[in-house]
């Protein structure tokens, strides 16, 4: 990778960050260069969003396609008004109810916002991060900072200033270290411009969750997996993470998924022993009660128990990269159920895998 530019990384408190650091961060900012921070989802490559040159100096260090379009971050609801028109009742008292938090809301652009935001599309999604760091990041700029995931695209989204350095050192400005995010998948993003509301990524907020103030919503991410009908189109999105090949590992991943169990785990060892027999390394990403299935045989990263659903969200991709370091061919993994955080797991480990699914009946 060209480098392009010295990144300087300054660490910082994850709960009290230190005024000096987030001052030079939000200068940064303000000068239209590109900062990378933490949130409570993943970390955050930032730019200044009411600025289009900004802006694309995220597409081209992210190396992004244009189609792909980029969350607008604030620290207050009231900054709505300022970034969106014609909002709906139900967008403030989703606001209300689940920000600051992992739910991203996608609504009509206002005039002045530029359209490299949303892919030239007519519509923008806005989020209102919890992550202390974040928050006095928004404050200290005083502007609203628009911020994919910090990672090269289709990588694995980043969880560590580490991942971040690991794909953009070099590319961007700033890092702002503030150690490991706490979720560890992207947010939710729900389509409010529509006569119903969609959701577009399954994240951090749970369906479930939303339908409790929105009861029709629909759950609809552009790549069903469960039906085996995949959009492979490549026409701008009113959603960031919405390109077929995402969240990938170097390694080739491998996703299994049937309805028993005990015969998806028996046919994964079956592949991990013809994946050796033809000389590949292979690592498996397992729940913790799976360990002894894949040890002997393969580089196994343990994810925590599969009835922890929020421990193998948090610790998904840092354990891709983390097998993808032990330089493995392949990756093998198995879907966790699509019901709670089941979905935004299988949304994203469908993607990583390019939509290839292996049916085990």
């Amino acid at each position: 990778m060209t480098q392009l530019m010295k990144t300087r990384v300054i660490k910082v408190n994850p709960t009290r960050p230190d005024a000096a650091a987030i001052r030079q961060a939000a200068e940064v900012l303000r000068g239209g260069g590109l900062v990378a921070f933490p949130t409570e989802t993943v970390y955050g490559l930032g730019a200044n969003a009411l600025d289009s040159n900004a802006i694309e100096g995220i597409y081209r260090a992210k190396q992004r396609p244009a189609s792909d379009p980029v969350i607008a971050h604030i620290h207050h609801p009231s900054e709505l008004d300022s970034l969106a028109i014609d909002i709906p009742a139900i967008a403030r008292r989703l606001a209300t109810v689940f920000w600051p938090g992992a739910l991203t809301m996608v609504l009509k652009r206002a005039p002045g916002v530029p359209d490299n935001i949303a892919t030239g599309t007519n519509t923008v999604a806005i989020r209102m991060p919890s992550h202390p760091v974040a928050q006095a990041l928004l404050i200290a700029a005083n502007l609203p900072i628009a911020a994919p995931s910090a990672n090269t695209f289709t990588r694995p989204s980043a969880t560590t200033a580490t991942h971040v350095l690991e794909d953009l050192d070099g590319r961007i400005d700033l890092l702002l270290d503030g150690g490991e995010t706490t979720i560890g998948l992207e947010s939710t993003v729900i389509d409010l411009t529509g006569e119903r509301p969609i959701v577009l990524r399954p994240g951090g907020v749970l369906l479930e969750h939303l339908r409790a103030f929105v009861p029709d919503v629909m759950l609809a991410p552009k790549y069903m997996g469960a039906s085996g009908k995949t959009d492979t189109s490549e026409v701008a999105a009113v959603s960031p993470g919405q390109m077929i090949k995402h969240y990938s590992p170097r390694a080739e991943l491998m996703l299994f998924d049937g309805r028993d169990m005990s015969v998806v785990v028996a046919t994964m060892q079956k592949s991990v022993q013809r994946l050796n027999a033809q000389g590949k390394r292979v690592g498996v990403l397992a729940p913790d009660e799976e360990h002894l299935y894949f040890a002997k045989e393969a580089q196994v990263k343990l994810l925590g128990s599969r009835d922890d659903l929020q421990a193998i969200g948090h610790s998904l991709f840092a354990s891709m990269r983390m097998l993808d370091g032990r330089d493995v061919d392949v990756i093998l993994v198995h879907g966790f159920g699509q019901d709670g955080l089941g979905a935004a797991l299988w949304d994203r480990l469908l993607r990583a895998a390019e939509g290839k699914v292996i049916r085990v009946d």
